[in-house]
């Protein structure tokens, strides 16, 4: 994979997007590293945790080891199949509550870091108010492994619930099919490394 970022160097690591969202992968399997990897968490500053994750949850453990973070898991499968209006809303339900505190820090995170987390992300900076190739460009500069496998569900997610105009759809659409197509990257069925 010649040109493409070292994906274990960034699985766990943080990737500040904005002041308030951080996308990455998840903690450690091993509870006791994923304890010291979640003090590192509250460290920088992490106040809530959006779980995307559909095959496991460390809700949990944050509750026992980092009682003052709050914890969401709504998890989705990672199939590369189309992902439904309701993860959405409840990520952005979610992120809506969290970011209302201007000292709020939401991490979203999949598992690696590579497509649900970073899709759920440009979700919510959608919804901020960002315009969709920049939201993008900043996740990426931020997570260079950061594939945005559901970006088109994401975009087209936002168009619908703020029935954005047909021609601004297509033009919305046709600039993120460019988008990948200057930075294709797919990971969607990359093997968990070993640690």
């Amino acid at each position: 994979m010649d040109g493409y970022p070292d994906i274990t160097h960034w699985h766990r690591r943080l990737s500040p997007v904005t002041d308030g969202i951080v996308i990455s992968g998840d903690l450690h399997e091993d509870p006791g590293l994923a304890v010291r990897q979640l003090g590192r968490w509250t460290d920088a500053g992490i106040t809530h945790i959006l779980d995307t994750r559909s095959e496991w949850s460390d809700e949990d453990l944050v509750a026992e080891h980092a009682p003052t973070v709050v914890y969401a898991s709504i998890g989705t499968d990672d199939y590369g199949a189309r992902q439904p209006d309701a993860w959405f809303d409840a990520g952005l339900a979610f992120a809506a509550d969290a970011l209302s505190d201007p000292d709020a820090l939401l991490l979203v995170h999949c598992h690696m870091g590579i497509n649900r987390g970073p899709s759920m992300a440009f979700r919510i900076l959608l919804e901020s108010g960002w315009e969709p190739i920049e939201a993008l460009d900043a996740i990426r500069a931020a997570r260079p492994i950061a594939d945005v496998g559901y970006a088109e569900d994401a975009l087209d997610h936002f168009h619908r619930h703020h029935a954005v105009p047909t021609d601004d759809r297509i033009h919305d659409r046709d600039r993120l099919v460019a988008w990948r197509h200057d930075h294709h990257m797919s990971y969607l069925h990359l093997l968990r490394p070993s640690d």
